[in-house]
């Protein structure tokens, strides 16, 4: 299982504001922090903030925040709602078309489901606060947060 890029700089903007303890961040401290780009960070933590995770406020003293505990986000959870398509292999897409020839005579397409249900399940035993508990120092010092 592979996450999209988006899923993985969803989850470390959430890492980095549970690391921050509270305090306000913003795109560019993020975006720096991680060395990713800042265009596509705005459209995560957009995304963020409609799925409830993000808090946001404009202008100069503005910035992102937790909208929620960290014990209270769960990673499965934040998985699911970002990953676009947890379609492991065609025979799981239920778009038009597709499809696989021996799709209903082959054990594979459960077996993959089984293993997707039991990587989900993995993640959903790790709250945002099980990721970054105690804000070590090591963590802090590599994301440049004073």
């Amino acid at each position: 299982m592979r996450l999209t890029v988006h899923s993985d700089y969803g989850l470390r903007v959430l890492i980095f504001l549970a690391a921050k303890g509270g305090a306000a961040a913003t795109i560019p401290e993020i975006a720096g922090a991680y060395d990713i780009s800042r265009a596509h960070l705005m459209k995560v933590v957009n995304e963020l903030g409609r799925l409830g995770y993000v808090a946001t406020t404009r202008g100069r003293k503005g910035g992102i925040v937790l909208a929620r505990a960290p014990a209270a986000i769960r990673i499965g959870e934040v998985v699911r709602q970002t990953e676009e398509n947890l379609a492991l292999v065609e025979c799981f897409s239920k778009e038009k078309g597709a499809g696989c020839r021996i799709d209903g005579a082959c054990r594979l397409k459960g077996a993959l489901a089984q293993a997707l249900g039991a990587f989900l399940d993995v993640l959903d035993g790790y709250t945002l606060e099980d990721i970054v508990k105690g804000r070590s120092a090591p963590l802090l010092r590599r994301l440049r947060i004073a």
